[in-house]
C-alpha cells in the first residue's frame, strides 16, 4: 500500500509561516485528514491546520520541540468524531533531509496515544517541513509500523510535488524512454519524470477531452482515468482524434475508442476506463485516486462534479470551455472559449461565475428525470439551457493545447510572471486575443467547506452515491 500526502497551496504557506520562524527555533503543527482509500494508493488529503502556539511549546532550539500533548484533545477528539487521520508536522530548520533520532523517540511515544483516541482503522503519519519548503514524511499504521509516505503534493499556484525517493543520496535516476528526450530539453529532466510517474483523469472523452489525453500520452503520462458515458457518432468524427467511420457506425464506447488507440501508440500509458459520468461511485472513487483533473465536458452539471471532486480531495482541476456563438442562419459570430486552473480552498466555477446553481440543478433534473424537466422548461421554470453547442476540432485544439500547457505551467514554472496571474486565460479567436485573470484567493462559499474531506458516506454528499466507500 503506497500513501501520499496532498495539502493545500494555503495550508502550506501557513505551515511555512509558523514552523519556520524568525527565531530559528524549530516548531509543530498538527494536519487532520481526510483521505481516498484505494486498493494499492491511501491518499491522505488536508481537511484543517492546526498550528501549535510557540509560546505553548516546553522546549523549542534549532534541533528540538516538545509541546504538551493536552493541546491536542480538541483536535483528537475531532478527528475520532469524523474518522481523520492525524499528521504531526514539524521543522528541521538545520535542514536535515531525514528522521532524527529525537524524531524517532518523539513519533514512538505519540502514535500509539493518537491510534488510542481514534476508533477508525486509519494510518496516521509525521511529516518534516526544510526551510526551502520541501516536505518528505512517513505513514504510522495501526501495528506501530513507519513506512515511508511515498509523494507529498502541495496544490496552489504552482504544483509541488516531492517523492520519497528523492530525499535518499543513493537515489539512482532510470533512463527515460527516447520519446521523451525533446520534452526534458523543454521541460526539465525533474518535470519529464515527474509527468512519468503522474496520473491523470480527463472527464470527457470528445472534442478537447480526445486532443487533451493524445497530447498527456504523447508526453508520456504514467496514467490515465478516463470517464464518458457517449458512444462515437457520426456527429463526432469532426473532432475526436483516432475516431473512424466504421467506430461511429459500430457505435464504439468512446473511452473504449480512446483506450485502444493508446495502446496503439505504445508508450506506456496504463489506462482505466469509465463509460459512464460522474454520477457513479466507481468513477469518482478512480478519479480521486489521480494527481490531477482535467474536465472537457460541457454540461454545467459535470463541470460542477468536477470541481467539487477536487476539493473534496485536495486535486488541481483544469476546466476546458469552449464556445463557438452562432446566429439563426448558421453564421458564427464569436469564436471563444476559457481555460480554468482551480484550486482547493481557493475561487471555483462558481464563484468565478463559469457555471451557476440553476444551470447544475437543471441539467441533473434533465438527465434523472427528462420528463419534469420538458414540463418545467416548458412553464419557464428553467430558462437559459443551451441544449446543443457547435464544436470545431481547429477551435478545440487550441483550447487542449492550452489546459495541458496550463499543467506544465504548474509543474515547471516557465512563464514570465507568477502562476497567481493566470487563474482563467480566456481566449478570442475572433479577435485574436487572449484574457487573463488572476486566482483572487477568495474561496468560494459553496465549495471551500469541502475542502480536504475525502471518502464520506454518501460520496461527495451526493445522494445518488449513496454506497458503502471502498
Amino acid at each position: 500500500m503506497h500513501t501520499t500526502l496532498s495539502l493545500t497551496g494555503f495550508q502550506h504557506a501557513a505551515l511555512r509561516e509558523h514552523l519556520l520562524p524568525p527565531d530559528g527555533f524549530e516548531a509543530v503543527a498538527i494536519a487532520l485528514c481526510g483521505r481516498r482509500a484505494g486498493a494499492e494508493r491511501h491518499r491522505l488529503v488536508a481537511r484543517a491546520v492546526h498550528l501549535v502556539p510557540h509560546a505553548d511549546c516546553t522546549e523549542r532550539s534549532v534541533d528540538t520541540v516538545a509541546w504538551p500533548t493536552d493541546i491536542m484533545v480538541p483536535w483528537l477528539q475531532e478527528a475520532d468524531r469524523r474518522g481523520l487521520s492525524v499528521v504531526k508536522i514539524h521543522s528541521h530548520r538545520d535542514g536535515l533531509a531525514h528522521f532524527s533520532t529525537m524524531d524517532d523517540e518523539t513519533d514512538a511515544a505519540l502514535f500509539p496515544c493518537v491510534c488510542s483516541w481514534i476508533d477508525a482503522d486509519v494510518p496516521h503519519a509525521s511529516v518534516v517541513l526544510l526551510p526551502d519548503g520541501r516536505m518528505f514524511g512517513r505513514a504510522v499504521k495501526a501495528d506501530g509500523i513507519f513506512e515511508p509516505i511515498e509523494t507529498i503534493m502541495v496544490v496552489g499556484d504552482d504544483l509541488e510535488i516531492w517523492h520519497e525517493d528523492e530525499f535518499t543520496p543513493t537515489e539512482t535516476k532510470a533512463a527515460l524512454p527516447e520519446f521523451t528526450r525533446r520534452h526534458a530539453q523543454a521541460f526539465g529532466d525533474r518535470t519529464t519524470r515527474r509527468l512519468r510517474r503522474m496520473s491523470a483523469a480527463v472527464i470527457g472523452c470528445s472534442g478537447t477531452g480526445s486532443i487533451v489525453i493524445e497530447q498527456l500520452v504523447r508526453l508520456g503520462i504514467g496514467r490515465l482515468v478516463i470517464v464518458d458515458d457517449d458512444i462515437v457518432k457520426s456527429l463526432n468524427l469532426n473532432r475526436i482524434l483516432n475516431a473512424t467511420q466504421a467506430d461511429a457506425e459500430a457505435e464504439i464506447l468512446k473511452v473504449d475508442m480512446t483506450s485502444d488507440a493508446i495502446a496503439r501508440v505504445g508508450l506506456g500509458t496504463e489506462v482505466e476506463r469509465f463509460a459512464t459520468n460522474l454520477a457513479d461511485a466507481d468513477a469518482v472513487r478512480a478519479v480521486a485516486g489521480c494527481d490531477v483533473v482535467f474536465g472537457c465536458v460541457d454540461t454545467a452539471e459535470g463541470r460542477f462534479m468536477a470541481n467539487l471532486l477536487a476539493t473534496y480531495y485536495v486535486l488541481p482541476y483544469i476546466d476546458v470551455g469552449v464556445a463557438l456563438d452562432a446566429d439563426e442562419t448558421g453564421a458564427i459570430t464569436q469564436v471563444c472559449g476559457y481555460v480554468h486552473y482551480l484550486q482547493p480552498g481557493a475561487s471555483s466555477l462558481l464563484s468565478r461565475g463559469a457555471i451557476t446553481m440553476a444551470e447544475v440543478t437543471a441539467e441533473a433534473l434533465k438527465r434523472q428525470n427528462p420528463e419534469q424537466y420538458t414540463e418545467r422548461k416548458k412553464a419557464g421554470y428553467i430558462q437559459n439551457v443551451q441544449e446543443d453547442r457547435p464544436a470545431v476540432i481547429s477551435v478545440n485544439a487550441v483550447l487542449a493545447g492550452m489546459a495541458v500547457n496550463e499543467l506544465l505551467a504548474r509543474l515547471h514554472g516557465f512563464r514570465d510572471e507568477p502562476n497567481g496571474c493566470y487563474g482563467t486565460i480566456g481566449m478570442s479567436i475572433s479577435q485574436v486575443a487572449f484574457y487573463p485573470e488572476a486566482e483572487t484567493g477568495t474561496p468560494c462559499k459553496i465549495l471551500a467547506r469541502h475542502v480536504g474531506r475525502g471518502d464520506i458516506v454518501p460520496l461527495l454528499e451526493q445522494a445518488e452515491l449513496s454506497e458503502v466507500a471502498a
